[in-house]
Protein backbone atom coordinates (compact mmCIF):
# COMPACT_ATOMS: atom_id res chain seq x y z
CA UNK A 1 0.00 0.00 0.00
CA UNK A 2 1.33 3.21 -0.67
CA UNK A 3 2.35 5.77 2.10
CA UNK A 4 1.42 9.58 2.34
CA UNK A 5 5.57 9.59 1.60
CA UNK A 6 5.04 8.51 -1.60
CA UNK A 7 3.44 11.82 -2.31
CA UNK A 8 4.81 14.40 0.08
CA UNK A 9 6.01 17.51 -1.66
CA UNK A 10 4.18 16.60 -5.02
CA UNK A 11 1.43 18.72 -6.00
CA UNK A 12 -1.34 15.62 -5.50
CA UNK A 13 -0.98 15.66 -1.55
CA UNK A 14 -3.24 18.87 -1.26
CA UNK A 15 -5.87 17.77 -3.76
CA UNK A 16 -6.09 14.46 -2.00
CA UNK A 17 -6.78 15.81 1.16
CA UNK A 18 -9.43 18.81 -0.16
CA UNK A 19 -11.01 15.66 -1.60
CA UNK A 20 -10.77 13.32 1.28
CA UNK A 21 -12.22 16.73 4.02
CA UNK A 22 -14.69 16.71 1.09
CA UNK A 23 -16.18 13.49 1.16
CA UNK A 24 -15.89 13.08 4.99
CA UNK A 25 -17.82 16.27 6.14
CA UNK A 26 -20.62 15.38 2.79
CA UNK A 27 -21.31 11.90 4.38
CA UNK A 28 -20.49 12.24 7.74
CA UNK A 29 -23.35 14.50 8.12
CA UNK A 30 -25.62 12.80 5.75
CA UNK A 31 -25.33 9.54 7.87
CA UNK A 32 -26.46 11.37 10.86
CA UNK A 33 -29.54 12.66 9.51
CA UNK A 34 -31.69 9.93 11.22
CA UNK A 35 -30.97 10.71 14.11
CA UNK A 36 -33.29 13.52 13.91
CA UNK A 37 -36.21 11.86 12.82
CA UNK A 38 -38.06 10.49 16.38
CA UNK A 39 -37.74 14.46 17.28
CA UNK A 40 -38.55 15.87 14.05
CA UNK A 41 -41.59 13.59 14.05
CA UNK A 42 -42.94 14.50 17.05
CA UNK A 43 -42.33 18.42 16.34
CA UNK A 44 -44.42 18.90 13.14
CA UNK A 45 -46.81 16.22 13.67
CA UNK A 46 -45.53 13.57 10.90
CA UNK A 47 -45.86 10.51 10.29
CA UNK A 48 -42.78 8.04 10.43
CA UNK A 49 -43.06 7.55 6.07
CA UNK A 50 -43.27 11.82 5.58
CA UNK A 51 -39.79 12.05 7.04
CA UNK A 52 -38.42 8.96 5.50
CA UNK A 53 -39.91 10.20 2.40
CA UNK A 54 -37.12 13.38 2.56
CA UNK A 55 -34.10 11.04 2.90
CA UNK A 56 -35.57 8.94 0.15
CA UNK A 57 -36.24 12.08 -2.31
CA UNK A 58 -32.73 12.75 -1.10
CA UNK A 59 -31.19 9.34 -2.60
CA UNK A 60 -33.34 9.56 -5.63
CA UNK A 61 -32.19 13.00 -6.41
CA UNK A 62 -28.72 11.79 -5.91
CA UNK A 63 -28.49 8.79 -7.84
CA UNK A 64 -30.51 11.16 -10.92
CA UNK A 65 -28.39 14.08 -10.77
CA UNK A 66 -25.10 12.32 -10.51
CA UNK A 67 -24.40 11.53 -13.99
CA UNK A 68 -25.27 14.57 -14.89
CA UNK A 69 -23.07 16.42 -12.36
CA UNK A 70 -20.23 13.97 -13.60
CA UNK A 71 -20.58 15.35 -17.66
CA UNK A 72 -20.54 18.28 -16.44
CA UNK A 73 -17.06 17.48 -14.32
CA UNK A 74 -16.05 16.81 -17.98
CA UNK A 75 -17.43 19.89 -19.47
CA UNK A 76 -16.15 22.61 -16.92
CA UNK A 77 -14.06 21.03 -14.24
CA UNK A 78 -14.06 19.79 -11.04
CA UNK A 79 -14.31 22.96 -8.74
CA UNK A 80 -17.06 24.66 -10.20
CA UNK A 81 -19.53 21.74 -9.44
CA UNK A 82 -17.73 21.20 -6.11
CA UNK A 83 -17.93 24.40 -5.03
CA UNK A 84 -21.99 24.65 -6.53
CA UNK A 85 -22.63 21.54 -4.21
CA UNK A 86 -21.26 22.70 -1.41
CA UNK A 87 -23.41 26.02 -1.33
CA UNK A 88 -26.64 23.23 -2.21
CA UNK A 89 -25.39 21.19 1.11
CA UNK A 90 -25.73 24.72 3.41
CA UNK A 91 -29.08 25.86 1.84
CA UNK A 92 -30.43 22.45 2.31
CA UNK A 93 -29.62 21.98 6.21
CA UNK A 94 -30.90 25.49 6.53
CA UNK A 95 -34.57 24.83 4.98
CA UNK A 96 -34.86 21.31 7.33
CA UNK A 97 -33.42 23.44 10.52
CA UNK A 98 -36.08 25.86 9.68
CA UNK A 99 -38.89 23.66 8.71
CA UNK A 100 -42.59 24.02 10.10
CA UNK A 101 -43.62 20.88 7.88
CA UNK A 102 -43.16 17.36 6.12
CA UNK A 103 -42.47 20.42 2.87
CA UNK A 104 -39.43 21.67 4.50
CA UNK A 105 -37.62 18.27 5.06
CA UNK A 106 -38.58 17.62 1.62
CA UNK A 107 -37.64 20.09 0.15
CA UNK A 108 -34.21 20.93 2.68
CA UNK A 109 -33.21 17.12 3.64
CA UNK A 110 -34.12 15.71 0.00
CA UNK A 111 -33.78 17.94 -2.79
CA UNK A 112 -31.21 19.98 -1.86
CA UNK A 113 -28.86 17.67 0.12
CA UNK A 114 -29.22 15.10 -2.85
CA UNK A 115 -28.04 17.85 -5.32
CA UNK A 116 -25.39 18.56 -3.27
CA UNK A 117 -24.73 15.07 -2.37
CA UNK A 118 -24.03 14.67 -6.60
CA UNK A 119 -21.39 17.27 -6.52
CA UNK A 120 -19.55 16.20 -3.24
CA UNK A 121 -19.37 12.48 -2.62
CA UNK A 122 -17.52 9.29 -4.06
CA UNK A 123 -17.89 9.51 -7.77
CA UNK A 124 -16.74 12.82 -7.81
CA UNK A 125 -14.67 12.35 -5.12
CA UNK A 126 -12.84 9.05 -6.28
CA UNK A 127 -12.76 11.18 -9.99
CA UNK A 128 -10.57 13.80 -8.39
CA UNK A 129 -8.18 11.03 -6.69
CA UNK A 130 -8.06 9.09 -9.53
CA UNK A 131 -6.32 11.91 -11.89
CA UNK A 132 -3.29 12.86 -10.00
CA UNK A 133 -1.86 9.70 -9.56
CA UNK A 134 0.50 6.46 -11.04
CA UNK A 135 -2.14 4.12 -12.12
CA UNK A 136 -0.07 1.74 -10.45
CA UNK A 137 -1.13 3.38 -6.92
CA UNK A 138 -4.77 4.45 -7.99
CA UNK A 139 -6.57 1.49 -6.38
CA UNK A 140 -5.21 2.08 -3.20
CA UNK A 141 -5.05 5.74 -3.18
CA UNK A 142 -8.60 5.94 -4.19
CA UNK A 143 -9.13 3.41 -0.92
CA UNK A 144 -7.15 6.11 1.05
CA UNK A 145 -9.37 9.19 0.17
CA UNK A 146 -13.01 6.65 0.83
CA UNK A 147 -11.03 5.79 4.19
CA UNK A 148 -10.35 9.33 5.15
CA UNK A 149 -13.92 9.95 3.71
CA UNK A 150 -15.25 8.21 6.44
CA UNK A 151 -14.03 9.92 9.49
CA UNK A 152 -16.85 12.51 9.22
CA UNK A 153 -20.18 9.99 10.84
CA UNK A 154 -16.97 9.78 14.01
CA UNK A 155 -18.02 13.28 15.15
CA UNK A 156 -21.01 14.27 13.07
CA UNK A 157 -23.05 11.87 14.69
CA UNK A 158 -22.39 12.34 18.01
CA UNK A 159 -22.55 15.92 17.86
CA UNK A 160 -25.98 15.76 16.39
CA UNK A 161 -27.24 13.77 19.13
CA UNK A 162 -25.57 15.90 21.85
CA UNK A 163 -27.44 19.15 19.96
CA UNK A 164 -30.29 17.59 19.87
CA UNK A 165 -30.33 16.11 23.63
CA UNK A 166 -29.70 19.16 24.86
CA UNK A 167 -31.37 22.15 22.54
CA UNK A 168 -33.62 20.14 20.29
CA UNK A 169 -32.96 18.47 16.77
CA UNK A 170 -33.03 22.08 14.81
CA UNK A 171 -30.14 22.82 16.98
CA UNK A 172 -28.61 19.61 16.24
CA UNK A 173 -29.19 20.94 12.55
CA UNK A 174 -27.58 24.44 13.16
CA UNK A 175 -24.94 22.47 14.49
CA UNK A 176 -24.39 20.38 11.53
CA UNK A 177 -24.47 23.92 9.31
CA UNK A 178 -21.19 24.97 11.04
CA UNK A 179 -19.40 21.94 10.31
CA UNK A 180 -20.17 22.21 6.90
CA UNK A 181 -18.97 25.63 6.20
CA UNK A 182 -15.30 23.69 5.90
CA UNK A 183 -16.36 21.85 2.63
CA UNK A 184 -15.57 25.12 1.13
CA UNK A 185 -12.16 25.34 1.34
CA UNK A 186 -11.97 21.96 0.71
CA UNK A 187 -13.57 22.19 -2.37
CA UNK A 188 -11.16 24.71 -3.50
CA UNK A 189 -8.44 23.08 -3.00
CA UNK A 190 -9.54 19.16 -4.27
CA UNK A 191 -10.23 21.58 -7.21
CA UNK A 192 -6.68 21.94 -8.01
CA UNK A 193 -6.95 18.86 -10.02
CA UNK A 194 -8.75 20.72 -12.83
CA UNK A 195 -4.86 21.63 -13.83
CA UNK A 196 -3.92 18.29 -14.01
CA UNK A 197 -3.85 17.07 -17.67
CA UNK A 198 -5.42 14.28 -17.83
CA UNK A 199 -3.22 11.03 -19.12
CA UNK A 200 -3.70 9.34 -22.41
CA UNK A 201 -5.66 6.43 -22.59
CA UNK A 202 -5.92 3.85 -25.30
CA UNK A 203 -9.67 2.47 -26.23
CA UNK A 204 -11.22 5.62 -24.21
CA UNK A 205 -14.66 6.93 -26.00
CA UNK A 206 -14.41 10.44 -27.51
CA UNK A 207 -17.73 11.66 -26.57
CA UNK A 208 -20.43 11.14 -23.61
CA UNK A 209 -22.55 9.48 -26.23
CA UNK A 210 -19.66 6.69 -27.18
CA UNK A 211 -19.06 6.37 -23.80
CA UNK A 212 -22.54 5.60 -22.90
CA UNK A 213 -22.86 3.30 -25.42
CA UNK A 214 -19.96 1.32 -24.57
CA UNK A 215 -21.56 1.11 -21.19
CA UNK A 216 -24.58 -0.51 -21.91
CA UNK A 217 -22.81 -3.30 -23.95
CA UNK A 218 -20.61 -4.44 -20.83
CA UNK A 219 -21.81 -7.07 -18.66
CA UNK A 220 -19.47 -6.34 -16.19
CA UNK A 221 -20.66 -2.97 -16.01
CA UNK A 222 -23.97 -4.18 -16.22
CA UNK A 223 -23.92 -6.88 -13.35
CA UNK A 224 -22.30 -4.14 -11.09
CA UNK A 225 -24.93 -1.53 -11.78
CA UNK A 226 -27.64 -3.59 -11.26
CA UNK A 227 -26.14 -5.35 -7.49
CA UNK A 228 -25.46 -1.58 -6.49
CA UNK A 229 -29.44 -0.87 -6.28
CA UNK A 230 -29.37 -3.12 -3.41
CA UNK A 231 -26.07 -1.73 -2.16
CA UNK A 232 -28.39 1.40 -1.82
CA UNK A 233 -31.21 -0.66 -0.10
CA UNK A 234 -29.28 -2.28 2.63
CA UNK A 235 -27.30 0.66 3.73
CA UNK A 236 -30.08 3.38 3.45
CA UNK A 237 -32.28 1.63 5.41
CA UNK A 238 -29.84 1.10 7.90
CA UNK A 239 -28.54 4.43 8.32
CA UNK A 240 -32.80 6.15 8.12
CA UNK A 241 -34.14 2.92 10.66
CA UNK A 242 -31.51 2.11 12.62
CA UNK A 243 -31.97 4.72 15.17
CA UNK A 244 -35.50 3.88 15.48
CA UNK A 245 -35.59 0.11 15.51
CA UNK A 246 -33.19 0.64 18.41
CA UNK A 247 -35.81 2.81 20.36
CA UNK A 248 -38.77 0.48 19.52
CA UNK A 249 -36.68 -1.87 21.38
CA UNK A 250 -35.67 0.38 24.65
CA UNK A 251 -32.61 1.08 23.83
CA UNK A 252 -30.57 4.31 25.25
CA UNK A 253 -30.79 7.26 22.26
CA UNK A 254 -26.81 7.74 22.59
CA UNK A 255 -26.51 4.33 21.00
CA UNK A 256 -27.78 5.29 17.61
CA UNK A 257 -25.42 7.85 17.77
CA UNK A 258 -22.37 5.57 18.68
CA UNK A 259 -23.49 3.21 16.41
CA UNK A 260 -23.35 5.09 13.59
CA UNK A 261 -20.00 6.55 14.62
CA UNK A 262 -18.31 3.24 14.56
CA UNK A 263 -19.78 2.69 11.25
CA UNK A 264 -17.92 6.00 10.24
CA UNK A 265 -14.91 4.30 12.39
CA UNK A 266 -14.27 1.04 10.77
CA UNK A 267 -15.19 2.69 7.64
CA UNK A 268 -12.06 3.64 7.30
CA UNK A 269 -10.49 -0.04 7.97
CA UNK A 270 -12.87 -1.45 5.43
CA UNK A 271 -12.02 1.51 2.66
CA UNK A 272 -8.21 0.73 3.18
CA UNK A 273 -8.45 -2.84 2.74
CA UNK A 274 -10.55 -2.97 -0.20
CA UNK A 275 -8.53 -0.46 -2.11
CA UNK A 276 -5.59 -2.13 -1.16
CA UNK A 277 -7.17 -5.35 -2.54
CA UNK A 278 -8.99 -3.84 -5.13
CA UNK A 279 -5.06 -3.64 -6.73
CA UNK A 280 -4.55 -6.80 -6.38
CA UNK A 281 -7.48 -9.28 -6.65
CA UNK A 282 -10.47 -9.12 -9.06
CA UNK A 283 -12.60 -6.36 -7.89
CA UNK A 284 -15.81 -7.87 -9.19
CA UNK A 285 -15.35 -11.05 -6.65
CA UNK A 286 -14.21 -8.51 -4.04
CA UNK A 287 -17.91 -6.57 -4.49
CA UNK A 288 -19.73 -9.80 -4.39
CA UNK A 289 -18.05 -11.23 -1.01
CA UNK A 290 -19.07 -7.66 -0.01
CA UNK A 291 -22.70 -8.45 -0.34
CA UNK A 292 -22.73 -11.71 0.77
CA UNK A 293 -20.90 -10.93 3.98
CA UNK A 294 -23.35 -7.55 4.80
CA UNK A 295 -26.52 -9.56 4.16
CA UNK A 296 -25.08 -12.36 6.62
CA UNK A 297 -24.48 -9.37 8.89
CA UNK A 298 -27.63 -8.16 8.47
CA UNK A 299 -29.35 -11.55 8.85
CA UNK A 300 -28.03 -12.50 11.83
CA UNK A 301 -28.25 -8.99 14.12
CA UNK A 302 -31.96 -8.49 13.50
CA UNK A 303 -32.66 -12.10 14.09
CA UNK A 304 -31.67 -11.47 17.94
CA UNK A 305 -32.87 -8.73 20.61
CA UNK A 306 -30.48 -6.35 19.99
CA UNK A 307 -27.85 -5.14 23.08
CA UNK A 308 -25.40 -2.40 23.06
CA UNK A 309 -22.55 -5.13 22.48
CA UNK A 310 -24.25 -6.63 19.86
CA UNK A 311 -25.02 -3.32 18.17
CA UNK A 312 -21.74 -2.16 18.25
CA UNK A 313 -20.04 -5.29 16.96
CA UNK A 314 -23.22 -5.06 13.95
CA UNK A 315 -21.97 -1.63 13.61
CA UNK A 316 -18.02 -2.32 13.42
CA UNK A 317 -18.96 -5.21 10.77
CA UNK A 318 -21.11 -2.90 8.60
CA UNK A 319 -18.94 -0.40 8.96
CA UNK A 320 -16.01 -2.36 7.82
CA UNK A 321 -17.70 -3.67 4.93
CA UNK A 322 -19.32 0.01 3.58
CA UNK A 323 -17.52 2.07 1.69
CA UNK A 324 -15.26 -0.43 0.43
CA UNK A 325 -17.20 -0.46 -2.52
CA UNK A 326 -16.46 3.31 -3.41
CA UNK A 327 -12.48 2.48 -4.60
CA UNK A 328 -13.46 -0.90 -6.46
CA UNK A 329 -16.63 0.68 -8.31
CA UNK A 330 -14.56 3.15 -9.85
CA UNK A 331 -11.92 1.48 -10.35
CA UNK A 332 -13.94 -1.43 -12.50
CA UNK A 333 -15.22 1.99 -14.39
CA UNK A 334 -11.61 3.14 -14.74
CA UNK A 335 -10.17 0.02 -15.84
CA UNK A 336 -13.29 -0.34 -18.76
CA UNK A 337 -13.60 2.84 -19.70
CA UNK A 338 -10.69 5.39 -18.70
CA UNK A 339 -10.15 8.19 -16.32
CA UNK A 340 -12.61 11.25 -18.64
CA UNK A 341 -15.74 9.84 -17.83
CA UNK A 342 -15.85 8.15 -14.84
CA UNK A 343 -17.53 10.34 -12.96
CA UNK A 344 -20.15 10.30 -15.25
CA UNK A 345 -20.40 6.35 -15.73
CA UNK A 346 -20.45 5.81 -11.88
CA UNK A 347 -22.88 8.39 -10.88
CA UNK A 348 -24.77 6.20 -13.94
CA UNK A 349 -24.38 3.04 -11.74
CA UNK A 350 -24.94 5.03 -9.22
CA UNK A 351 -28.03 6.17 -10.29
CA UNK A 352 -29.32 2.51 -9.22
CA UNK A 353 -27.69 2.91 -6.23
CA UNK A 354 -30.06 5.38 -5.50
CA UNK A 355 -32.97 3.88 -6.45
CA UNK A 356 -32.39 1.19 -4.08
CA UNK A 357 -31.56 3.82 -1.35
CA UNK A 358 -35.25 5.53 -2.11
CA UNK A 359 -37.08 1.98 -1.68
CA UNK A 360 -34.56 1.17 1.38
CA UNK A 361 -35.63 4.41 3.24
CA UNK A 362 -39.55 5.36 2.18
CA UNK A 363 -40.40 1.88 1.74
CA UNK A 364 -39.14 0.70 5.55
CA UNK A 365 -40.98 3.72 6.06
CA UNK A 366 -44.21 2.01 4.70
CA UNK A 367 -43.80 -1.77 5.92
CA UNK A 368 -42.95 0.48 9.68
CA UNK A 369 -46.53 2.35 9.70
CA UNK A 370 -47.92 -0.67 8.09
CA UNK A 371 -46.65 -3.05 10.23
CA UNK A 372 -45.46 -1.78 13.46
CA UNK A 373 -42.13 -4.01 12.72
CA UNK A 374 -39.26 -3.90 10.95
CA UNK A 375 -39.08 -7.73 10.64
CA UNK A 376 -40.11 -8.15 6.81
CA UNK A 377 -38.59 -5.15 6.04
CA UNK A 378 -35.23 -6.28 6.79
CA UNK A 379 -36.06 -9.53 5.56
CA UNK A 380 -36.64 -8.37 2.05
CA UNK A 381 -33.14 -6.86 2.41
CA UNK A 382 -31.44 -9.58 3.86
CA UNK A 383 -32.90 -12.15 0.50
CA UNK A 384 -32.09 -9.66 -2.47
CA UNK A 385 -28.56 -8.97 -0.87
CA UNK A 386 -27.75 -12.60 -0.70
CA UNK A 387 -28.98 -12.46 -4.64
CA UNK A 388 -27.12 -9.82 -5.97
CA UNK A 389 -23.84 -10.79 -3.92
CA UNK A 390 -24.01 -14.53 -5.77
CA UNK A 391 -24.93 -12.42 -9.00
CA UNK A 392 -21.55 -10.56 -8.93
CA UNK A 393 -19.35 -13.16 -7.34
CA UNK A 394 -20.55 -15.42 -10.61
CA UNK A 395 -20.14 -12.51 -12.66
CA UNK A 396 -16.48 -12.47 -11.93
CA UNK A 397 -15.45 -15.94 -12.60
CA UNK A 398 -12.92 -16.33 -15.60
CA UNK A 399 -14.98 -16.94 -18.50
CA UNK A 400 -17.98 -14.60 -17.36
CA UNK A 401 -18.36 -11.50 -17.73
CA UNK A 402 -15.33 -10.32 -15.57
CA UNK A 403 -13.76 -7.04 -16.58
CA UNK A 404 -15.39 -8.04 -20.04
CA UNK A 405 -14.45 -6.43 -22.99
CA UNK A 406 -11.27 -4.21 -23.85
CA UNK A 407 -10.60 -1.87 -21.05
CA UNK A 408 -9.63 2.12 -21.58
CA UNK A 409 -5.84 2.27 -20.59
CA UNK A 410 -4.69 5.22 -18.70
Amino acid sequence: MPSLRDLRGTPALPILIGASVMLSLAMGLRQSLGLFMAPAVADLGMAVADFTLGIAVQNLAWGLLQPWSGALVARFGYRPVMLAGTLAYLAGLAVMATASSRYGIWLGAGVLIGLALACTTSSIAMGVAARPVAPALRSSIMGLVSAAGSLGALFSAPLGQTLSTGWGWRAGVLGFILVALAMIPAALVAGRVDKVPLPAARGEAGSAGDALRLAVRSPAYLVMSGAFFICGLQLVFLTTHLPSYLALCGMDPMLSAQALAVIGGFNVLGSLFFGWAGGRWSKPALLGGIYLCRSAALGLYFMMPPTPFATLVFAAVMGFLWLGVAPLTAGIVVGLFGLRWQPMLSGIAFTSHQIGSFLGAYGGGLLFDALGSYDLAWKLGVGMGLVAGTVQLLAALPGRTGLGGKPATA
